[in-house]
């Protein structure tokens, strides 16, 4: 005789409005839910699929009642062709190595981060952002994590990048780097080298998050080709309407 188990309910929350970190003229909403449970990294990749963004053991998507300027976005790379400023910028990197390691905090991790934070985003709430609370942004995760770092031939860690490994592709959850490495482009760098790593693997896409138009944080994302958007619950070309 077959049992048949049925897989428990996905239940999601709706938050209460608070004003938006990218549009401050704005106020945000976000759906969320937990993801927990021997079927943890199956979840997480329908999510991902379906646009959330994972932070610790939940994932939120936005839900705000008149705006949707929050467009997930990903990198199909098999359309992707870096342009002149990526290969500049991969030029500029060719010092470093990379380790892939698992998601464990490290104190050496933490200064990059708060370097980074003062320099590049002092104002936002994860420039006040402890060791403890560092460390649980990269231990507290029930799926398929790694903490990828990129090293200078002088073993000087000069960039560091929080990825989810989902059945397609990469999720990168968070990146950051040296403040005297910015002139290097190595933001950009990081998005190509996750491209190659995607490739390595043998998967398709590189999830970038949310694009918005109207920040100048986010706006960027819209320069990769083989840019994709999430548009009525279905992935399109990132240039159709």
């Amino acid at each position: 005789m077959t049992i048949s188990i049925k897989k428990p309910l996905q239940i999601f929350y709706g938050t209460s409005p608070q004003m938006c970190a990218y549009l401050p003229e704005k106020d945000e909403k976000k759906i969320i839910t937990e993801i927990s449970g021997p079927n943890s990294n199956e979840i997480n990749f329908i999510l991902t699929n379906s646009g959330f963004r994972r932070s610790h053991r939940t994932a939120y998507r936005p839900a705000c009642n008149t705006c949707n300027a929050c467009i997930p976005v990903r990198i199909d790379i098999k359309n992707y062709i870096p342009n002149r400023s990526t290969k500049r910028a991969k030029k500029k990197a060719s010092d470093l190595t990379y380790l892939e390691r698992p998601p464990i905090a490290t104190r050496e991790q933490f200064d990059l981060f708060t370097k980074y934070q003062n320099a590049r985003h002092y104002d936002s709430d994860m420039a006040s952002m402890n060791f403890s609370e560092y460390r649980a942004m990269v231990e507290d995760t029930p799926v398929d994590t790694y903490i990828y770092e990129f090293r200078d031939n002088d073993n000087n860690l000069v960039a560091a990048s929080l990825t989810d490994k989902v059945s397609d592709g990469l999720s990168g959850i968070y990146k950051f780097f040296h403040p005297d490495r910015s002139r290097d482009s190595i933001g950009t760098w990081l998005i190509d080298w996750h491209i190659e790593e995607t490739k390595k693997l043998g998967l398709q896409y590189v999830y970038l998050g949310y694009w918005i138009k109207e920040s100048k944080k986010m706006a960027y994302k819209s320069r990769y080709s083989g840019l994709q958007k999430l548009v009525n619950n279905k992935w399109i070309d990132f240039e159709k309407i």
